[in-house]
């Protein structure tokens, strides 16, 4: 049995590890974090665990006692936060998974551009495995420090992995548009965030360019082996949970719909959380139908007449964009099977 901290654990994303690593069969959850409910009981902030953890109480960050006490360590906490602590856990010999930002770009200049910090441990960039098992499965096996992508870059990649491995669009500029629901913000909102000034409506944001392009284009470029520009804007709707990607190439040349169904078919058709959306009544991904799932729903379009494709990508971002996501890339990491603790399909109705 492997032993799990998690570091940041009332948070939404923190509370979904808790909720698929309840049920996962090789892991026990020994310590949850949290500064302002130590002491309390988990279920006391995620009121759905109630009976689920029945003496797990939320404790202080004590980076002697997780490593005393867990043998992984997974890190739901503020960009610019969790690399305080992950030097002090790989020194000891623990599995790092880090749902920040912190590891996931190799370029430590990206930082200062997008995030706007030096980052002081440029040796641990080269190290650590961005934690897509779309892109990295291989490089996940035996891996010490899982960057987990961001839910926007996940969506945005996803949809766009067919094209890149296949020749068949042109991604040396791309266009994305992405929906993403309230849960985006944490569970302590700015303003804007609080329900009743979203409920209603829909509006842009970070559109002069929003970072989690930087991991788009670095991922996909690697694919590639070629530079990509990508202009990324997300939209705040007036739904908790979801993320739906569209993103829009230009063709490369004569490119049809068999082509494309080829493309996405080679690419997620062994993938076990890759769904391809076609031949059903709803022809393209929705996220109403991958809540609380860690599956992502995929689909394309071609617009001959102006030769441009459109992909689309639609996921849970506390799932299959975080929590989701970071159990997946832990079970391959640690030699678990890859689907443990996340074999539940998504709620109808939500």
């Amino acid at each position: 049995m492997t032993r799990v901290a998690i570091v940041g654990a009332s948070g939404y994303t923190g509370g979904e590890l808790l909720r698929l690593l309840a049920t996962h069969r090789g892991v026990q959850v020994t310590v949850a974090t949290s500064r302002e409910h130590v002491g309390r009981p988990v279920h006391y902030v995620h009121f759905n665990l109630r009976g689920v953890y029945r003496d797990l109480r939320f404790s202080k960050l004590d980076t002697d006692l997780i490593s005393e006490r867990a043998d992984a360590v997974f890190l739901s906490l503020p960009h610019g936060v969790s690399m305080k602590y992950v030097p002090a856990f790989l020194e000891v010999g623990m599995k790092v998974i880090d749902l920040s930002a912190d590891f996931r770009l190799k370029n430590p200049q990206a930082y200062r551009y997008w995030y706007g910090f030096e980052h002081p441990y440029p040796d641990l960039l080269r190290k650590a495995v961005y934690g897509m098992p779309e892109l990295r499965r291989s490089e996940l096996r035996d891996a010490q420090l899982i960057a987990v992508p961001g839910c926007n870059a996940t969506a945005s990649i996803l949809a766009l992995l067919p094209l890149a491995r296949g020749g068949v669009g042109d991604l040396s500029f791309v266009v994305i548009d992405v929906k993403a629901g309230s849960s985006e913000a944490g569970s302590k909102p700015s303003l804007p965030d609080h329900h009743p000034e979203r409920e209603g409506s829909v509006r842009p944001y970070s559109a002069e360019g929003h970072r989690h392009v930087a991991e788009v284009e670095q991922e996909l470029g690697a694919v590639t082996g070629s530079e990509i520009s990508v202009s990324l804007t997300p939209h705040a709707v007036p739904c908790v949970r979801g993320v739906l990607a569209t993103a829009y190439v230009r063709a490369s040349g004569e490119v049809g719909a068999k082509d494309l169904m080829k493309a996405y078919a080679l690419t997620y058709g062994r993938e076990p959380f890759v769904r391809l959306v076609r031949n059903s009544p709803h022809k393209y991904p929705n996220p109403k139908y991958v809540i609380g799932s860690n599956f992502a729903d995929v689909s394309f379009a071609v617009e001959e007449r102006l030769g441009v494709i459109k992909s689309f990508s639609a996921i849970d971002n506390l799932v299959k964009g975080a929590a989701g996501q970071a159990v997946q890339a832990f079970n391959i990491s640690a030699g678990f099977p890859e689907g443990e603790g996340l074999k539940f399909p998504p709620l109808k109705p939500v």
